[in-house]
């Protein structure tokens, strides 16, 4: 890789996981604002669980539409937009009394600029200027960033809640949301070179019939499937897993750290299964990062509640907690090509994110109804071994084979 190349992975990738790592850093985080929300409002947990289950489905569901509009205007004017939503969402929800304000504000505006900042935008931004050798690891990095966000923003927020009050901890993620504006600086690109670098990589091929022929692949909805399956695990557990240690007995900074572990190993498991990504078949990468949450559930269920239990869990989990976007990501982009991967991969997000709003809130009707979060264990745990199962049918040739063809 020549110097000049070398400065451009960097320059990209650096960005685009500096983005991430704030737009995922805070959308992760926002569980540790239940308990603080419904004491404040007095709403109850059914409530303002419904409100995150809504900001689930709203990041998944503006993932395509934000797709469509990079593909039409660029990366760059979206991630703007993405920044400014998501400052004005965290911020108005410090002044909202009722429901249907949370929902509002924290479930719709707040989630749509995440979402205008996350994976479909910035892995598909990075993808096409990318060589297809360097694709999966860039991915991979990318996808890190947001990993080190959950790393830094757990325990940060949970010392701003603290120390300063869930309010003013809400007006400080808002101003951070703002840093992602110059973050994004380097992923702007000239109209012209933007445009004829996405003429030559679409063939001639219309974004509808592109579409078409995804929905009509048994590999791509294979993929939405698993991926379903991944939502409801993440967002069960980012929006209750603080309660289920409260359940314990324990205290809250327990809560946060775990959150805090999971981010840190995600930045390893990230980086390797992006690595590993472009060596074995993605396939196989995504059975086995299903199988092993569900062993890692299946463990947790049978150990002693205690900190290091919960410190355990989340590092085995960590691994394969976001672990899942690259292989995703690498396989959409083999099947169909990068010129469309903005709006493919999104919608494979918004399949993700219909499963994360069954998971946040299908936690919170379960914790009412039975006290507990038994069930939803039992619930994500076989999940993840039927997603395993799933997405062995994909049509994959394996990496070397691919070499030597071209």
């Amino acid at each position: 890789m020549t110097a000049e190349s070398r400065r451009l992975f960097w320059g990209l990738t650096l960005s685009a996981a500096g983005v991430m790592m704030v737009t995922m850093g805070i959308r992760q985080s926002l569980g540790l604002w239940v308990s603080p929300l419904n004491t404040a409002t007095g709403l109850g947990i059914v409530t303002v669980s419904f409100a995150l289950a809504v900001g689930q489905f709203v990041w998944g569901a503006s993932q395509p539409l934000f797709g469509m509009l990079a593909d039409r205007v660029g990366s760059f004017a979206v991630l703007v937009l993405g920044g400014l939503l998501l400052a004005i969402g965290l911020a108005a929800t410090t002044f909202m009394e009722t429901g249907t304000g949370l929902v509002v504000f924290l479930g719709l505006i707040t989630a749509a600029g995440a979402g205008a900042g996350s994976f479909s935008i910035l892995l598909a931004a990075a993808a096409q200027r990318l060589t297809p050798e360097r694709r999966a690891f860039g991915s991979g990095f990318i996808n890190a960033g947001g990993s080190f966000g959950q790393f830094l923003f757990a325990p940060l927020s949970q010392f701003l809640i603290s120390t300063i009050g869930w309010m003013a901890a809400l007006w400080a993620m808002a101003v951070a949301a703002l840093a992602t504006i110059p973050m994004s600086l380097p992923l702007r690109e000239k109209k012209g070179v933007a445009e004829a670098r996405a003429a030559a990589q679409s063939g001639g091929v219309t974004l509808g019939q592109q579409m078409k022929q995804a929905f009509g692949d048994r590999s791509y909805i294979c993929l939405h499937l698993g991926f379903f399956t991944c939502g409801f695990h993440i967002a069960f557990l980012v929006t209750h897993l603080p309660g289920e240690v409260g359940l314990c007995g324990l205290p809250a900074s327990v809560g946060a750290t775990a959150l805090a572990v999971i981010g840190a190993f995600n930045i390893v498991g990230s980086i390797w299964i992006g690595w590993l990504s472009a060596r074995r078949r993605m396939k196989w990468v995504l059975f086995w990062l299903y199988a092993v949450r569900a062993l890692a559930i299946l463990g947790y269920l049978f150990a002693p509640k205690t900190p290091m239990t919960f410190y355990v869990l989340s590092a085995v989990l960590g691994l394969t907690w976001l672990a899942t976007v690259p292989p995703t990501a690498g396989l959409v982009g083999k099947l169909f090509g990068v010129r469309y991967l903005a709006t493919l991969l999104g919608m494979t997000l918004l399949t993700h994110q219909i499963g994360a709003f069954f998971g946040a809130w299908l936690g919170g009707v379960a914790m009412a109804g039975t006290g507990n979060y038994l069930w939803m264990w039992y619930a994500d745990m076989a999940l993840a071994g039927a997603a395993a199962l799933i997405n062995l049918p994909i049509r994959e040739a394996h990496p070397q084979v691919v070499a030597a063809a071209a």
